[in-house]
């Protein structure tokens, strides 16, 4: 059976799948007793025998999650339920086995299906860890930034030593047929380009940005389009945050939904984090990664290129999902602060990129 890959033409999945957004401003509503019925059916037919209990796993991501528990042990449920069939589930469950392979603590992987031939949604069944995710220590005042941040850069070397073949969003079919990690794009700047005009489309069209801010970005991304001659890309998170992190306030047990992998850029998950923290924790992560790899040429630059891209992303998805709407519970939103500073500091940090590309600023500047 040949999985074709529902992930040509994305560059993000969440606002760029053809059901824009979804799960994204949905939550717990998606939690169907006709869902549940079918997870349990899930359940049963790979332990064999049904989970003594069921219950929602808390996710605030666009997957829905689950935790069953099967003769006293906890498992996580993920499930992706959108119209489109994506099957990318397939490839997430490869990679986190691998990264372990090199390192990176990752939940284990019990089973997996995408071709929904069984239920009308992929699943995974995935080792329930302890730990909650860093963000909940980050937003408590407990973290410990000094121990994760360099750990994190650290785990971040190693996961890109992994092969990959080509750019952007891997090939399900070539996956799971060849074992190999194979990127769906030629060339690194067919990925980076991909619906970038979309996306400052829709972001003028909704009043984020204006239209000298547009042309601005455009131009000055352009002017640096040489960074984007990549002779080979690496294994890249592109969902790298600390809510995707699992641990104590000082140390990383897992890191976990590698649902939006591609083969990218080596700078690009150092940007990623960049959309959330200081100079301060990027210098402590920095030095964690250079502990074990060297920096690509032009590191400053690809640096706050790949802010700038991944602030632009980030935006279509806060501004088409609602999420200046929401208030401090909302994990993107820190404590006692509200939706409408998250849309200042997106915005601010979208300026921040732009005005960092063409001075080439310090990052730990931020």
């Amino acid at each position: 059976m040949t999985l074709t890959s529902t992930r040509h033409g994305i560059y993000y999945w969440k606002c760029d799948r053809p059901a824009a957004f979804h799960g994204t401003a949905q939550g717990g509503a998606r939690h169907r007793p006709e869902v549940e019925t079918l997870v349990r059916e899930v359940v049963t037919r790979h332990f064999g025998h049904p989970p003594e209990i069921l219950r929602d796993g808390g996710g605030q991501g666009n997957h829905l999650t689950y935790i069953a528990v099967v003769e006293g042990r906890e498992y996580f449920i993920r499930l992706e339920d959108g119209p489109e069939r994506d099957n990318y589930l397939a490839v997430e469950s490869m990679v986190m086995e691998r990264v372990r392979e090199w390192g990176v603590p990752t939940p284990r992987v019990f089973a997996t299906d995408a071709s929904r031939r069984d239920v009308p949604f992929a699943w995974q069944i995935l080792a329930c860890l302890p730990e909650p995710d860093l963000n909940r220590h980050f937003k408590a005042g407990t973290l410990v930034t000094s121990a994760i941040a360099g750990e994190l850069g650290r785990l971040m070397a190693k996961w890109q030593t992994l092969p990959v073949e080509g750019f952007g969003p891997f090939d399900v079919d070539c996956a799971l047929r060849e074992g190999r990690l194979r990127g769906l794009h030629d060339s690194y700047a067919s990925y980076f380009f991909t619906r970038l005009d979309a996306h400052l489309g829709f972001l003028r069209e909704r009043n984020f940005l204006a239209p000298g801010q547009v042309d601005a970005i455009c131009g000055v991304i352009d002017q640096h389009r040489d960074l984007l001659a990549l002779r080979s890309g690496c294994l890249v998170h592109k969902d790298l945050a600390l809510w995707n992190v699992l641990g104590t306030d000082r140390t990383i047990t897992a890191v976990i939904d590698w649902d939006d992998c591609v083969s990218g850029d080596p700078v690009d998950d150092f940007s990623l984090l960049a959309c959330f923290h200081d100079g301060a924790f990027l210098r402590q992560a920095f030095d964690g990664y250079v502990a074990i790899r060297a920096w690509p040429p032009d590191h400053v630059r690809r640096f706050w290129l790949h802010l700038l891209r991944n602030m632009i992303f980030k935006a279509v998805i806060r501004v088409g999902a609602g999420y200046f709407d929401h208030g401090s519970d909302f994990f993107l939103v820190g404590a006692g602060a509200s939706g409408a500073s998250l849309r200042e500091k997106t915005l601010s940090r979208i300026v921040a990129a732009l005005e960092g590309l063409r001075a080439q600023k310090d990052p730990f500047s931020l």
